[in-house]
């Protein structure tokens, strides 16, 4: 099986649980987003998913979304595909600010206030809006990125104070684990926040999106009421 071959087979198949799982949800297909995760993926397999109707990507480190951009630009114009939309779902330190803000659709994984200042400077310096969303550790893993469930207000607030950054909604990594019924009460708990802090007029906040779910619990995450899932290992195959 060629290469361009095993991703359409790939997408098809995760296209067909999407469908399957927001058909059990009764949701629309317009309320949910997929996102190809193509961090370590060759820029020749972006432009073979673009080629079979994918349009969101998500990577996970600053400077290899930094390479691969231009690198998948130049596929795009050759054989004249639309263009993709970028996310960036990795950890994000202030130093690898300057690889994402303004050149990506939505930031997931903002979880500090001096993030949120880089985020603003380099935004403003090219003159952008940047949507956000802030990653919530709701399961308080050490190793994890996130804010505390108890610390997101404070965040929220913040962005009242920023011309160039809001905050878009939420997102959340759950712990680790083979079965997706797991991942459940994580991503329960992250649409009960994004409830509760909903009913809190915000300046520049608009918690609309729920980022959760991935190749191996994207069906627990749609039924909870994710908004943007994030897969890759089912549509790209395992990582080296």
């Amino acid at each position: 099986m060629t290469r361009a071959h095993e991703i359409a087979d790939h997408l098809a198949r995760v296209r067909e649980r999407v469908d399957r799982a927001l058909l059990a949800a009764q949701r629309s297909s317009q309320t949910l987003r997929l996102l190809a995760v193509s961090k370590t993926v060759p820029a020749e397999d972006v432009a073979l998913a673009l080629t079979l109707g994918q349009r969101d990507f998500a990577e996970s480190y600053g400077q290899e979304l930094r390479d691969k951009q231009p690198a998948v630009a130049e596929l795009v114009a050759r054989q004249g595909l639309p263009e993709p939309r970028w996310h960036f779902i990795g950890p994000l330190q202030t130093n690898k600010v300057k690889y994402v803000a303004g050149k990506v659709a939505l930031v997931h994984s903002t979880a500090s206030v001096d993030v949120l200042a880089e985020i603003e400077r380099k935004a403003a310096a090219v003159g952008v809006g940047q949507d956000c969303l802030v990653q919530v550790n709701v399961a308080g893993e050490t190793q994890k990125s996130g804010v505390a469930p108890a610390e997101l207000p404070d965040l929220l607030d913040h962005f009242a104070g920023l011309a160039h950054v809001r905050c878009s909604g939420l997102m959340v990594i759950p712990p680790y684990d083979e079965d997706p019924e797991a991942s459940r009460p994580h991503f329960v708990a992250l649409r009960r926040l994004r409830d509760e802090h909903a009913r809190a007029r915000r300046p520049n906040v608009d918690l609309a999106e729920l980022s959760m779910g991935m190749s191996l619990d994207f069906e627990v995450a749609i039924a909870e009421g994710a908004t943007l899932i994030r897969v890759g290992t089912a549509i790209f195959g395992a990582r080296a």
